[in-house]
């Protein structure tokens, strides 16, 4: 099957904008997303890459435009169809946003109490294997306010897993990591591509993880408000489109034009 045809497209953004009240974020935003692949939202500080992403998983409806998920059109369906749509989500916030006053095990043990009819005694198996997954079933009953950043991480990773996922979203997810912490991580996303086939969209600043894990992507500018390039952060890297593009790939100073 050819990896551009329809059965492999799993998201479709099309002609959507963006923004808060009347102030534009991004507008003309049209791409596609594939099965099993890490799609990146780039760009510097401020273009919008958040905002997109919270219109992606729900928390912002657009402006204008579609977001489709597997074909379905999920801001003109209604409530309740939106909420079936949203559980093949799963979202990393930068912060990880774990519930201080419950232990780890209780984070991720409440979408499945949430959304499942699923017994007391398998719920509990389910948490200690998402643990499992992302090195962490030693924390299941600490709380967050003592682990490291980089756990707080992985344990908000094993929460997004909670309900099998087909669609991971991750905002930042190496903020505030060490190098070899992030490295870890990024070593995590690629496993879960790998081993469970889930589709990734990530929001990042960080380029040595954009190059490592990410295969696609979209370049988005905020003086423009428009996507400006589209391709791998890698390919965009070897041939920049444009100047911004390539300081940004290469991290030099944008100079203001005189």
């Amino acid at each position: 099957m050819n990896a551009t045809s329809p059965q492999n497209i799993l998201l479709s953004v099309e002609n959507l904008t963006v923004g808060y009240g009347e102030r534009i974020i991004q507008q003309d935003l049209t791409f596609t997303v594939k099965k099993g692949s890490i799609f990146a939202l780039m760009g510097g500080s401020g273009c919008g890459k958040s905002t997109l992403l919270k219109s992606m998983i729900g928390l912002l409806p657009p402006k204008n435009g579609d977001f489709l998920v597997k074909g379905e059109n999920y801001w003109r369906a209604n409530k309740n169809h939106r909420v079936e749509i949203g559980r093949k989500f799963g979202v990393l916030f930068q912060s990880a946003a774990l519930w201080s006053s419950m232990t780890v095990g209780e984070n991720i043990a409440l979408p499945l109490q949430l959304f499942t009819k699923l017994s007391s005694t398998m719920i509990q198996r389910l948490v200690e294997m998402k643990l499992g997954l992302v090195g962490m079933s030693h924390a299941v009953n600490l709380y967050p306010s003592e682990l490291s950043g980089g756990m707080k991480k992985r344990c908000g990773l094993a929460r997004a897993l909670a309900l099998d996922p087909e669609i991971l979203f991750f905002d930042e997810p190496s903020a505030g990591l060490d190098p070899i912490t992030s490295k870890r991580l990024d070593d995590l996303i690629l496993n879960l591509r790998d081993g469970l086939g889930t589709t990734i969209i990530i929001v990042s600043h960080e380029l040595p993880s954009l190059f490592t894990i990410a295969d696609d992507g979209i370049f988005l500018d905020a003086e423009t408000k428009r996507p400006i390039a589209h391709g791998s952060p890698r390919a965009l890297r070897d041939n920049p489109p444009c100047e911004l593009v390539n300081d940004f790939m290469h991290r030099q100073t944008v100079q203001n034009p005189k």
